[in-house]
């Protein structure tokens, strides 16, 4: 039986179809790509990949362990020919759900997406379950289904308050594809992975998810920021985020298990990260001035409404993220530091690395084209 795992042509999906490959050398992946044929497929698979595997050992994959379903997550059973819908239910054993719609500012994107998308897998899943029983169902959520939260510490099963208020459309959805997740998949094990800001990956600088990026080097280059300096910031690395989703996964444990994948009581302060930074580029570090987050935020918003000005979309990205980032709430992450037996790299080990990697290539990574045959 084959893990069936959606997004894996996004960050956190490639990731962690990577690990799921690795850990399991005798496993196979049930793959859902949105592509006309098999070949764009694979391109779009190796796009996503490429930053952690060569071609070769990609190509091996394809070719022996992966097998590709070419639908969308929100049509009708993927928009999928019968046989192949009922070859999807008969070869999966466990579904991992990693795809989903971030913006933030799209109500009609995350309900189409998160929604309509979880519904479709949650009938997979059901339809495997009466065919021939279904291991285990997991879907990576957020912590931001805790809502709006100011200086506390959350723990996994307090997270989800309903009477509080939530930030956007991407967590409210979020926290309803939670809900129904845990009611109508009842009895089959069940692990709900919720990351915290994910940024970087701790062994390397290199990324191919810039947006967060572009944030935070825009506040690192101002002379002054309109934070408070003691605050916590709840970032975790990319690469614990994945190893905990494959191996917990695979993990036979029963019941239904919610794990915070976050840095939690470890988040840097901001006066932590700043001053990693502001070392390693030779600067002085920025100045502190919380009172000044009002007017921050206000023109923040004039200029992400202003798009003839030509820094709209940055400004975009920070009026979209200053909320996560003046919350001072962190994400207790015993649970899963318990389970891995190791906590996740502190951002402040591996922030310039990445910092430097952006910038070098001016927020692109430097993808690797797909490989043509020689002629002759």
């Amino acid at each position: 039986m084959n893990i069936f795992l959606t997004g894996s042509t996004g960050y956190i999906g490639a990731h962690a179809a990577v690990n799921l490959l690795t850990f399991s050398p005798e496993g196979n992946l049930n793959l859902l790509v949105r592509a006309r044929n098999r070949q764009e497929a694979w391109e779009r698979l190796w796009h996503a990949w490429q930053l952690h595997v060569d071609f070769p050992l990609f190509r091996h994959w394809m070719e022996t362990r992966v097998h590709t379903f070419l639908g969308d997550l929100t049509s009708s059973r993927f928009g999928l020919e019968e046989e192949a819908y009922r070859e999807l239910v008969r070869t999966t054993g466990s579904v991992i759900h990693c795809a989903a719609s971030l913006n933030r500012r799209s109500e009609k994107s995350c309900l189409n997406i998160n929604l309509r998308g979880t519904l479709e897998m949650v009938q997979l899943a059901m339809r495997a379950r009466q065919d021939h029983g279904l291991e285990r169902f997991s879907h990576v959520s957020t912590v931001a289904v805790a809502g709006q939260r100011q200086d506390q510490v959350v723990q996994e099963a307090e997270a989800v308050d309903w009477e509080r208020s939530d930030y956007d459309p991407y967590a409210r959805t979020k926290k309803y594809c939670e809900h129904m997740i845990q009611e109508l998949l009842a009895g089959i094990p069940i692990n709900i992975f919720r990351p915290s800001i994910v940024l970087g990956d701790s062994r390397h600088g290199r990324t191919t998810q810039f947006d967060m990026v572009r944030a935070f080097v825009f506040l690192a280059r101002l002379p002054f920021l309109p934070l408070r300096p003691d605050d916590r910031v709840d970032i975790v690395n990319v690469d614990f985020v994945a190893e905990a989703i494959a191996r917990l996964h695979l993990d036979r444990t029963p019941g239904v298990r919610l794990f915070h994948l976050s840095s939690g009581a470890e988040s840097p302060t901001y006066r932590q990260l700043t001053g990693v930074l502001a070392q390693k580029q030779n600067r002085r570090p920025p100045l502190f001035l919380p009172s000044t987050e009002k007017p921050f935020v206000s023109l923040v918003d004039f200029l992400a409404a202003r798009r003839s000005l030509g820094i709209s979309r940055l400004a975009s990205l920070m009026k979209v993220f200053m909320p996560y980032l003046t919350w001072n709430t962190v994400f207790d992450n015993r649970r899963v530091v318990a389970e891995l037996g190791h906590a996740p790299k502190p951002f402040t080990e591996y922030c310039y690395p990445l910092l430097q990697f952006s910038l070098e290539n001016n927020f692109q990574f430097p993808h690797v084209p797909w490989p043509q045959k020689k002629e002759g």
